[in-house]
């Protein structure tokens, strides 16, 4: 039984070896006509490669060779016994050290189905594929992710440092491979596996090739996410005329190094009636972006929910506000609960309000008796459009006008209300007056006297009690 099952499992194994080989498996990728991982060529010779595959093919190059390059030719044959290949033939000529990098050949149609190669095109006096340049490159430093400095060589045998620099000579550090974190590839630099603060600053890639030292500087920036605050210069609804100009202003504290992207949405974005300028700041302690959005004459379809909305990172934040749009200005006045209202005498205040809806804001005026109420007396004075009252008193009621105006429209409406201040009943004399005090003369004809006030009038009862028996109290 075990012979048996060795046969079966030794046939089955063949059979996974050889399905790519075989007549109908054969190109499930294109190939290439080298066999090595990677090339290495000089500077000026010519670069070769040719791929065959089932369908048609084309090749993606290194960053570093223009798109329109003059020393850059394809040639696309049809090739096979019976016709039914494809083969196309790259040459690049001259090669350039910036040429240097991964030569993929593909299929059109299934680009996951591809064959590479890894060329050096070798120069002594480009160790880098990347120019010497004084002006560093920006590299990003990631919470969680790793760091690279992308100084490729055009030499793989090329002795490369990682060097920390400084203001002070005595300070600069050099920094060699160790394989733990600090890793070394000739095809894309260096690699800090777990970056720390150290690794903020400017650095550069050094190596030096017949005397001469050669760098690729790199400045590190360690992007922040932090959204502090993000606020509209109108905080609640936005009231505006039809025709007018809107103005929305979006305004971002974040913290230092953070960058933000910032968006509207709004009711006629689709149409883009609205234009956006953005500009940024600098406090002491904060960055301030700003996101001016203006409509400059509003219709009836600008109404609706202004949203603003602000993305640093995986951070998002957004406010928002509703812009109401009305057709023309208006006042619309009227009595609240009705033309009398009341109030008692000894209240701390007493508040005169009105209904009243009007757009533009309009001027207030209030009127006591047909004089200016605020100038009659310190007790009163307006709040928005109401009048309030401190320490009521007997005299506070009377007539009392609201003039309400939009001058710059000619638009004028009034309104009048009856103030009553109730007073609670009091009685004048304690003890009812008569002419003499203590015993009258029995069958005499007395008069008992009561003053009384209120408001509104009091109603005055007598009530008689007859006096108790003498010896008794």
């Amino acid at each position: 039984m075990f012979d048996i099952l060795f046969v079966m499992i030794f046939g089955l194994s063949g059979r996974v070896l050889t399905k790519d080989t075989d007549t109908k498996g054969r190109f499930n990728s294109p190939v290439l006509d080298v066999t090595e991982k990677q090339l290495i060529i000089e500077r000026n010779q010519t670069l070769q490669l040719n791929c065959r595959g089932r369908w048609e093919l084309q090749w993606v190059l290194p960053s570093g060779v223009p798109k329109v390059y003059h020393g850059t030719q394809i040639e696309k044959t049809v090739c096979g016994k019976k016709n039914n290949q494809y083969c196309s033939r790259l040459t690049l000529s001259p090669a350039l050290a910036q040429h240097t990098g991964s030569y993929r050949c593909r299929y059109r149609q299934k680009q996951h189905k591809q064959a590479s190669v890894y060329v050096y095109i070798r120069d002594s006096q480009q160790p880098f594929v990347k120019m010497h340049s004084e002006i560093p490159d920006v590299v990003y430093m990631k919470e969680g992710e790793p760091l690279v400095f992308p100084c490729r060589v055009t030499n793989p045998d090329a002795k490369v440092l990682l060097v920390k620099e400084s203001v002070s000579a005595f300070n600069i550090h050099r920094l060699a491979p160790d394989h733990r974190n600090i890793i070394w590839n000739s095809r894309q630099g260096f690699t800090i596996r777990t970056p720390t603060f150290f690794y903020i600053g400017l650095f550069s890639c050094e190596t030096v090739v017949n005397g001469v030292k050669y760098s690729n500087k790199f400045l590190t920036h360690r992007p922040v996410n932090e959204i502090l605050d993000v606020y509209l210069n109108s905080t609640g609804l936005v009231h505006t005329l039809q025709g007018q100009m809107l103005a929305l202003n979006c305004t971002v504290t974040a913290a230092w190094n953070t960058r933000v992207s910032i968006s509207w949405t709004y009711p006629q974005k689709a149409n883009g009636s609205a234009n956006i300028i953005r500009r940024i700041s600098r406090s002491q302690t904060n960055m301030l972006f700003y996101s001016l959005l203006t409509i400059p004459r509003l219709s009836k379809a600008d109404r609706g929910l202004y949203k603003c909305h602000v993305t640093s990172g995986p951070s998002k934040r957004e406010t928002n506000t509703t812009v109401i749009v009305y057709d023309q200005p208006f006042i619309r006045l009227k009595h609240r609960d009705g033309p009398v209202v009341q109030a008692s005498a000894g209240q701390k205040s007493f508040r005169l309000t009105p209904k009243l809806r009007a757009f533009p804001a309009p001027e207030v005026i209030w009127l006591k008796d047909g004089m200016i109420a605020a100038e009659r007396c310190s007790r009163y004075h307006v709040d928005g459009f109401s009048l309030v009252i401190r320490d009521v008193a007997e005299e506070d009621a009377g007539i009392y006008t609201i003039l309400t105006g939009i001058q710059q429209y000619g638009l004028y409406q009034n309104l009048t209300l009856t103030l009553v201040v109730n007073v609670k009943p009091q009685i004048g004399e304690k003890t009812v007056s008569s002419q003499q005090a203590g015993t009258v003369q029995r069958g005499s004809r007395q008069a008992l006297h009561c003053t009384s006030h209120g408001v509104p009038p009091p109603q005055i009862q007598w009530l008689w009690h007859p006096c108790p028996p003498k010896g008794l109290s």
